[in-house]
This record gives structure tokens, C-alpha cells and sequence, in this order.
């Protein structure tokens, strides 16, 4: 057999196995709102993390494995056509945020920067090093980043610990940077784990997801979702968790922080991942400016919870509901997938991303 006619047949079969995948995927079984409808919008994408638009409508996709990913739309139907590996051998590329027609990847201890990432998907550019100042530790490094609307590059460095103290005032925090990696700075403080924030498209402010503690039962803590204003606020690890929860580890002095409470308290142990404000056109208009969070579900709690995509209704700047939108990755305490970020395309769908299925969902509304 000649190299051309074995390269063929493999990929023959290679898109076979392909397509029998996709379409074992239990869709079906996914329960949403009257009207919204889910699909694949690509599939395989091993690891799918964090996601971020390019201007030119490029999905980019970080992973908590070694590989960061390019996914586009040729013919604009609203599904992607084509996977590109943008880079690979990086250390957790967990973090994805595109600005000033660059790609920025955060790994656990560094940012890098790949410069006018959409003219050269098929060959990008060596990346070049912005900041290389962030703890190593694994535990709680990697890393969701966002770029904010002062401009500035918004990089979470978790607790490298289920709960503990540490000196380095940079762990359980949220930082920010210019683009180019100057300015490091603490923004916000008392945050064990955040994988996913976004700002109030009315009021600016930043909006978090945190992961309470493990080891203190099935129903506590809960998971937070957080409101930071200004810089320079602290939202209570490892003292206090959920709005009044002290730890049974560690106490605080009065005189050491004024501490923030979250906004809502959210289920115990989901983990509460991605979350974004709605600000498409395409859902009905109650779903405006209001958030929407991937919950990557329990791992240490007798009975699973999570595994969903979550809804917290906004009104006057304060959160008022949490419920359920998107369910079913979840059935009789096992799971065959697991929500990780969140994102709005360009006609107002949602992509949802999926670690453990290693897919990328379209959730769309239609009549």
C-alpha cells in the first residue's frame, strides 16, 4: 500500500470515529428553557477550558492539559469548521483572553502573548513572554484571565492548598496588569479559587465566581459569587466562607480586613467555574445583563451536585435568584460531562465548553 492511499484511509476512518463520537453524546438529554436548543458547535476539543472571541470571530480555547486551540467558522453557519493547535508543551494554558488582535495565554506561572493570532492560525508566531512572576504551585494554578475595562489584564492566583495562610500576599487574590506585563498589582483579596469573572456591563464592576473549602461536610461551605467595586477589597479566606461562615482552622482579627460577603451564595461544592453577563441579542430580553455560570459539579460530596449551567437573575445591581438553566450532564450520581466556561458569539448564542466529553456546545434560542 502506497503512503498517499494509507494516509486516506486513515483519515477516513479517523473522521468516522470522529462523527460516532459526536454522536454518542446524549444531547437529548440536556434539559433547558422553553425555546433554547443545544448542539455541538465542535467536536473533539480534548480538555476544552477557557474561551475567548477573536474580532474575526475565532474561537480560542485554553486546557488544563498542555495545548491551546483555534476553532473558526468558514461559512458562518454558526458551528465551527476547523481546529488549529495553537500551541502545545505549555505548562496548564488554562487561561484565553484575545485583545488588540492578540492572543494572551496564562499558564500557571507565566503570561505569554502570540501577536496577530488570527492571520496566522495555521502557523502562529513563538509567543513572547509578557510576565513570568507567578507562583508555580499546581494546586489551584491554573488560571482563568480576562481583560477588563480599564484595559488591564485580570490574572487570579489561587490558594495553593484546600485552605491555609500564606505570607505571599499574592495567593488567594486577583491581580492586574497592563498588556505589555508592567504594573503587576493586587486588585482584589480573600479569594481562594476563582476560574471565571466578568464585569457588569452597566456598572464596570467585577463580578466573580469562588470554590469554598473541601473537608467540611456535604452542605458547607457554599460557593460564592462575588462583587468587587474597587480595588483593594477582601472577600474573607481562609477566615470566614459563604456570608458567615467562620473556619474551623483559622481566625482573624477584627482589625485585619473589613470582609465583603458575596453577593449570593451558590451551591455547595459545584464548583462554580465560567460566568458572563448576557449581553447578546438573540435570548428574550429578560436575560439581559444578567449571569450565567458553568458549574463543573462535586467531586467530594456523598450525592454529585452541579454539572449544569446555572442562572442568578440581577436587578438594580444586586443578585436575586439563583436557578437552574441548563441540566442534565448529570443522571443517577454519574456524569458524562462537565461544564467549564462560557461564551457569547457574535449572534448572541452561547458556546458552552466541556473538559470531560472534550466538546464545545452551541445553546441557541429559536421559537
Amino acid at each position: 500500500m502506497n503512503i498517499k492511499l494509507f494516509i486516506i484511509i486513515l483519515l477516513f476512518f479517523t473522521t468516522i470515529v470522529y462523527a460516532a463520537g459526536e454522536n454518542a453524546l446524549p444531547l437529548d438529554t440536556i434539559l433547558l428553557p422553553a425555546g433554547f436548543h443545544i448542539e455541538i458547535y465542535y467536536y473533539p476539543v480534548p480538555g476544552a477550558r477557557s474561551l475567548s472571541l477573536g474580532k474575526n470571530g475565532t474561537v480560542f480555547v485554553g486546557t488544563r492539559e498542555k495545548k491551546v486551540y483555534a476553532i473558526t467558522d468558514i461559512d458562518n453557519d454558526y458551528k465551527g469548521d476547523s481546529l488549529f493547535t495553537i500551541a502545545s508543551g505549555l505548562f496548564m494554558p488554562n487561561g484565553v483572553a484575545f485583545f488588540n488582535d492578540s492572543l494572551y495565554v496564562a499558564e500557571v506561572n507565566r503570561v505569554l502573548r502570540f501577536d496577530d493570532i488570527e492571520k496566522n492560525l495555521k502557523k502562529p508566531p513563538q509567543p513572547v513572554v509578557i510576565n513570568n512572576t507567578f507562583p508555580d504551585d499546581r494546586h489551584h494554578g491554573w488560571k482563568f484571565i480576562a481583560f477588563g475595562p480599564d484595559k488591564k489584564l485580570y490574572i487570579p492566583v489561587g490558594a495553593p492548598c484546600n485552605v491555609c495562610e500564606r505570607e505571599d500576599k499574592r495567593y488567594a487574590s486577583i491581580m492586574r496588569m497592563e498588556p505589555d506585563g508592567t504594573g503587576l498589582e493586587i486588585f482584589a483579596a480573600g479569594i481562594r479559587n476563582t476560574v471565571g469573572f466578568d464585569w457588569n456591563p452597566e456598572t464596570k464592576e467585577l463580578w466573580f465566581t469562588d470554590n469554598g473549602r473541601d473537608l467540611m461536610g456535604d452542605n458547607v461551605p457554599p460557593d460564592e459569587l462575588n462583587r468587587a467595586w474597587k480595588k483593594g477589597l477582601h472577600f474573607g479566606f481562609p477566615y470566614i466562607h459563604g456570608k458567615s461562615i467562620p473556619d474551623p482552622q483559622f481566625k482573624a482579627k477584627d482589625t485585619d480586613f473589613s470582609f465583603i460577603p458575596p453577593e449570593i451564595e451558590l451551591g455547595p461544592h459545584v464548583a462554580a467555574l465560567g460566568m458572563r453577563f448576557y449581553t447578546g441579542k438573540m435570548f428574550p430580553e429578560k436575560y439581559k445583563n444578567q449571569i450565567f455560570i458553568a458549574e463543573h459539579g462535586s467531586w467530594n460530596r456523598t450525592i454529585p451536585i452541579g454539572y449544569r449551567v446555572s442562572l442568578v437573575e440581577v436587578d438594580n445591581n444586586k443578585a436575586v435568584s439563583y436557578t437552574t438553566f441548563a441540566q442534565g450532564w448529570l443522571k443517577d450520581g454519574s456524569s458524562w460531562g462537565r461544564p467549564v466556561d462560557i461564551l457569547w458569539i457574535n449572534d448572541g448564542s452561547m458556546l458552552v465548553s466541556d473538559d470531560k466529553a472534550g466538546v464545545i456546545y452551541r445553546i441557541y434560542y429559536k421559537k
